[in-house]
């Protein structure tokens, strides 16, 4: 059975500070919701919710090897999912958060197995769009992002596509118009004073080094 579809524009948001209660109800009863972020759509769900996560990765149809990133507010939800970020990541946090990059940091016990990499990894970020950024802090929890589209598919800049994806399978869809990313956030792994990139999205190798020997 399709569910009943709710779309909630930016505009109406600038007139109706309540225009996120129902995303936020959504989230906090479990459910998946589509959301702007800086690069693409994506599916976010509250991520300490198991139940809600599989429900991200069944939405996507991905394998357990493609694990779901998060968003998060600051350095202090940075500790729910992790325990002590690497000197390093706290460099490049400090240079590009909020914004495009995925640090890749050890995760915490007890976070679902679909948010880890093999070697017990979590990727997080702090995103530099206001409706991604105030949806995580009404939460009070990180948010899954990944893309909303179906594992393989091409990633949606704009609601309808999202829609043509999973119009009759979820009930929330935020519509901040067309999104401008080409690549997705960059992602990066972290070891102590080490980094390696495992995808170059919208924040090149060469930012992030310059970056570094800047400080």
């Amino acid at each position: 059975m399709s569910k009943r579809r709710t779309e909630i524009s930016t505009e109406s948001e600038k007139n109706n500070p309540n225009a996120l209660d129902q995303a936020i109800e959504a989230l906090r009863s479990g459910e998946v919701i589509v959301f702007p972020t800086e690069t693409f759509y994506g599916l976010g769900a509250n991520a300490l919710d198991r139940d809600a996560v599989e429900g991200v990765a069944t939405l996507k149809g991905r394998e357990v090897k493609n694990p779901i990133a998060l968003i998060i507010t600051d350095l202090d939800m940075l500790k729910e999912v992790i325990a002590d970020p690497p000197p390093i990541a706290e460099r490049l946090m400090s240079v590009f958060w909020p914004g495009p990059l995925t640090l890749v940091l050890p995760a915490k016990k007890g976070l679902s197995p679909l948010l880890c990499n093999p070697d017990g990894g979590v990727g997080v970020r702090v995103s530099s769009h206001p409706i991604a950024s105030a949806l995580v802090k009404r939460l009070a929890h990180p948010l899954t992002a990944t893309s909303a589209n179906t594992s393989g598919a091409e990633p949606a800049r704009t609601i309808a596509q999202a829609q043509a994806y999973f119009a009759n399978r979820l009930r929330i869809f935020i519509d901040a118009g067309e999104l401008k990313g080409q690549k997705g956030s960059t992602v990066v792994e972290c070891h102590g004073d080490r980094y390696r990139v495992i995808r170059e999205g919208e924040i090149s190798s060469q930012e992030l080094d310059r970056s570094l020997a800047n400080k």
